[in-house]
């Protein structure tokens, strides 16, 4: 029977602080930098001129970019108008929660609602809206907004 085989020795040898601490510190942090990328990645790929359409069940097209918002149906919003998006703050005047502001003075006044956009992000720019004008009962234009178009520059006389 051989000694050595049987005897161990007591002096294991010391790992590394390399490989204890830094490397499965370096997996993780690579991991999270990893994750990061990615996530920014995703977040800002459509963040172009480009506008993100998406279809609904009736094939109306939903349509998100930086200068346009809402659904593309000409079917149900075949109304348009020019002018600046103002808030309806006149208590005189109860119909619509905005006002389109166009060229010809308050006679031209388009009162605006809508269940589609949120009209309050367009306040004080110059658009083209698309919807579906109802019956007024205290002004001459009462529209519901479906599509917002930001426009580069404004209509003369605005």
């Amino acid at each position: 029977m051989e000694e050595g085989n049987l005897v161990k020795s007591l002096n294991e040898p010391k790992k590394s602080i390399l490989k204890e601490i830094f490397l499965p510190a370096g997996i993780i942090l690579a991991i999270i930098l990893a994750g990061g990328a990615t996530g920014w990645f995703f977040a800002n790929r459509s963040s172009g001129k480009v506008a993100q359409t998406s279809q609904l069940s009736g094939g109306a097209q939903i349509v998100e970019s930086k200068k346009e918002v809402g659904i593309k149906d000409e079917k149900t919003f075949r109304d348009y108008a020019v002018g600046r998006i103002e808030v309806n703050d006149n208590g005189e005047v109860p119909e619509g929660s905005h006002k389109l502001i166009r060229p010809g003075g308050p006679s031209q006044t388009a009162y605006l609602t809508s269940s589609v956009v949120d009209l309050n992000q367009f306040l004080g720019k110059c658009v083209e809206v698309w919807g579906e004008t109802f019956a007024a009962q205290k002004v001459g234009w009462l529209m519901d907004v479906g599509r917002v178009k930001i426009l580069d520059s404004c209509p003369e006389g605005l």
